[in-house]
């Protein structure tokens, strides 16, 4: 392990001699510094005037300083012409084109003499469209997707482009293994090493969601489908200024499938209300802010019908139905110091409660329902609490971009959970409780350096996690226990990670290049309780490269190709490798497994992207292969027909496929934007050993299918101001390990209208209109195989109203 450490500390070392990109510029600071060309000294207060090429027309302008600094803001993308003035010195014109990838310019030093000095062309661009130029990622505005308004975080992603939604997770192209940030951070509420709680934050306070396919090495190296990005709203106006909102809504409007006999009944007409407050008040150099939103929503979060067919012929139906209650609180509150013209100093704080409460039934039935084998029912009580506290500063240097950002962050997250079971057999009865604490402690450090270059620009950084995660589960057995008492206690997991990243952009008017490099040290260590029956204490550690590449060609100002190489891992989290058995469902009981180790990907990607006053046209063929894929694996043991679902590594699986998005302006009255995504998954033959509850071996051949999605946002301006959006989902059959998943559809839609002068704004809008989207699936294992379809809560409407003052 020390080798290991030392072989990261000395390959970080090299990289803080290199050097991500960050997303797509909507304008262009410009700087440089004008000198005589004779004496070499400063030339302050010369004029710098920036022309069209064209026709020379004026775009801005500015004097340089005492220094002889200069810097040209908000420039767009385009060919200029930059003409240098000062008394006593020859006048310079230099082309200058503004192009794709950079947000700051540096020009360097322009000297001022008997000859003109060439200046080499520049390239930016501030093109803002949902595809950027870079082809990295997508950028959606949640004000434009009115369908989704209103709801939580999944439900306003559900119907973006190359996005769909199974089992609560978001995935992009096939996979979930996605990481999801809020203004680019890991939280605790959206899961630090995997996503989490996605379904219960609310999306209120959302000001757009970055979708990014090909992250830069900036980023933590998790996720190897790539990086969700949550941007929340934040006001910067001068003075007291904020916006209230208020949401309300109803659920499950028809019971789609009846209930089994002799069970409570489920949910219907279920309420949602959110109401959401933002304040800010900006004084000269200080801005301060507050948002609070609080969703409270029920749902009929499961009503998942199972048939399990076992070899010696045994059927039995059940019905899985949970019925909850859930109360969101989120508050955060900070402060910017303009501590001068070059330093920001921001400090925040994030306090956020979830209660759950789950009431559930889940009948056992034979074949023909004409006996029932066993009735489960329970209450889950769970209390989730965060807090955070954040400070970030950032220095400017005098080079406009030139900056240096520096940030630490401190989470607690608290789970509290609490179970209680009624176990009804034909002959006796028992009921059972559990209780779990978890504390989730976890503090990052970061620091990144940023200096504009002429021919792009040099981004390097390093960042520091720690995290702690003890929990504590304690079994109450009652008469007739089936709860496993040997199986409790206490485990600790705890994280530490170092990495360093360095990311070099070079761009001319034809071509970009982007080059990064990550380097981790991981090292993870679980402890567990001695007196566990099956696991024992475990870990890993591994120093790893993490390489990113971006190269793009322009052909013309319109189309652009671009080839893209990225190398990532998907950590198995905390919750992955818990040892405690969730009873949630009583005969297929999910496990974690502490052996589980990481699983890394490879991914490489082509794409095009043309645009043009009405839209753009963007594709992309991609192929990602993994090595030790993750997932949840169903087994039995002899003579025993619970199933246990263990997260294990399987072996290779790989991704490749197209997708398409088309965005037009058809009329001012219609827009559109059309998304499909066909690919081919392949999971290898594979062989695991399951340890619990006792040593069993499952072994699976390969498996292949062709699946993908389609999904349309038809965008339609109508009378009086009304805005109006319908849109399409279409979901194909998969694969998954031990078996597949069939296809879904759903449409959705909404309407919109500003009143009261802009300030004020009215929606509503309709999720699942048909009630058709049902997640089904069929697994088939050693000794048995089962169906499942999950009739749960989908269709949604919602009407709102904010006000902003």
């Amino acid at each position: 392990m020390l080798l290991r450490f030392s072989r990261f500390m000395f390959c970080a070392s090299f990289m803080l001699t290199c050097g991500m990109a960050s997303g797509q510029a909507v304008s262009v600071t410009i700087s440089g510094s004008v000198k005589s060309g004779i004496s070499r000294a400063a030339l302050p207060f010369a004029n710098v005037v920036l022309k069209a090429e064209k026709d020379s027309a004026f775009v801005t302008g500015t004097v340089t300083d005492e220094a002889g600094m200069f810097r040209l803001t908000g420039v767009k993308p385009g060919n200029y012409l930059l003409e240098v003035t000062s008394v006593g010195y020859a006048a310079s014109v230099k082309p200058v084109f503004v192009g794709s990838v950079s947000e700051f310019l540096d020009l360097g030093t322009i000297e001022l003499g008997e000859a003109a000095q060439t200046l080499a062309e520049v390239t930016i661009d501030g093109k803002a469209n949902e595809v950027s130029s870079k082809m990295d990622r997508k950028v959606f505005s949640l004000n434009d997707n009115v369908s989704q308004v209103g709801g939580s975080v999944l439900q306003a992603m559900q119907n973006l482009p190359g996005i769909t939604v199974q089992d609560g997770k978001v995935q992009l192209r096939g996979s979930d293994k996605v990481i999801v940030l809020m203004d680019g951070k890991q939280t605790a509420l959206t899961g630090f090493g995997s996503q989490a709680g996605l379904d219960n934050l609310p999306a209120s306070a959302i000001d757009k969601i970055e979708v990014i396919t090909n992250p830069s090495a900036k980023y933590d190296a998790n996720g190897n489908a790539g990086i969700i990005n949550i941007v929340m709203k934040k006001s910067r106006k001068e003075g007291f200024n904020g916006k209230v909102g208020l949401t309300t809504g109803l659920g499950a409007l028809w019971v789609r499938k009846e209930n089994l006999p002799t069970i409570r009944p489920q949910y219907t007409a279920t309420p949602k209300v959110n109401p959401s407050l933002s304040l800010n008040y900006r004084r000269n150099k200080v801005n301060t802010f507050l948002q609070l939103d609080n969703l409270y929503t029920q749902t009929l979060n499961k009503n998942e019908f199972v048939t399990r067919t076992y070899t010696d012929g045994t059927i039995i139906r059940s019905q899985l139905k949970r019925n909850r209650n859930t109360n969101f609180f989120t508050s955060k509150a900070g402060i910017d110091w303009n501590i001068s013209d070059d330093d920001l100093l921001t400090v925040s704080g994030l306090f956020g409660t979830e209660k759950i409460l789950d009431r559930g039934d889940q009948p056992f039935f034979n074949a023909d329902l004409t006996k029932r084998n066993r009735l489960w029912k329970f209450l889950e009580d769970e209390l989730k609490t965060t807090v955070m506290a954040t400070a970030a500063y950032q220095h400017k240097f005098k080079q406009a971009g030139h900056q240096l950002n520096a940030g630490v962050n401190y989470t607690f997250h608290r789970e509290d959970e609490k179970y209680f079971y009624d176990n009804i057999l034909p002959v006796n009865s028992g009921t059972d409780t559990f209780k779990l604490i978890a504390d989730e402690k976890v503090f990052d450090f970061n620091l990144d350096y940023v200096r504009p270059l002429r021919y792009g620009r040099l981004e390097t950084g390093f960042k520091l996690r720690n995290r702690v995660i003890p929990t504590d589960m304690v079994y109450v057995p009652g008469p007739n226990s089936v709860l496993d008492l040997q199986a409790g206690g206490w485990a600790t997991y705890r994280e530490l990670i170092p990495a360093l990243y360095g990311n070099y952009i070079f761009e001319t008017q034809k071509l970009e290049a982007e080059l990064g490099l990550r380097m981790e040290y991981v090292k993870i260590k679980y402890d567990v309780n001695p007196d566990h029956r099956t696991y024992k204490s475990d870990g890993y550690d591994y120093t790893q490269p993490f390489p990113s590449f971006r190269l793009s060609y322009k052909l013309g100002d319109n189309n652009k190709v671009s080839v893209f190489y990225n190398r990532r891992v998907d950590r198995p989290n905390e919750r992955d490798i818990r040892i405690f058995p969730k009873y949630d469902d009583a005969e297929i009981i999910k496990v974690g497994n502490p052996a589980l180790r990481p699983q890394f990907t490879n991914s490489v990607e082509l794409g095009f992207k043309h645009t043009d006053g009405n839209g753009y046209f963007y594709s992309a063929i991609y192929h990602r292969f993994a090595k030790g894929t993750m997932t949840r694996i169903s087994s039995m043991v002899p003579g025993d027909p619970i199933i246990y679902n263990i997260f294990q590594n399987t072996g290779r699986s790989y991704n490749t496929g197209i997708e398409a998005v088309v965005d037009r302006k058809v009329s001012g009255a219609y827009s559109f934007n059309l998304n499909g995504n066909i690919y081919r998954n392949q999971i290898d033959a594979f062989t695991v050993h399951n340890l619990y509850p006792e040593p069993n071996t499952f072994s699976a051949d390969k498996q292949t299918a062709i699946s993908g999605s389609v999904k349309m946002n038809n965008n339609f301006r109508l009378v009086r101001g009304w805005d109006a959006q319908l849109s399409g989902t279409w979901l194909a059959p998969d694969i998954i390990p031990q078996g597949k998943v069939p296809s879904r559809f759903s449409l959705d839609a909404g309407a919109k209208k500003s009143i009261q002068h802009g300030k004020g704004e009215l929606f509503v809008n309709a999720n699942d209109i048909l009630n058709t989207m049902v997640t089904a699936r069929e697994i088939k294992g050693d000794g048995f195989s089962y169906i499942s379809k999950d009739y749960n809560e989908t269709q949604v409407i919602r009407i709102g109203y904010s006000y902003k003052f």
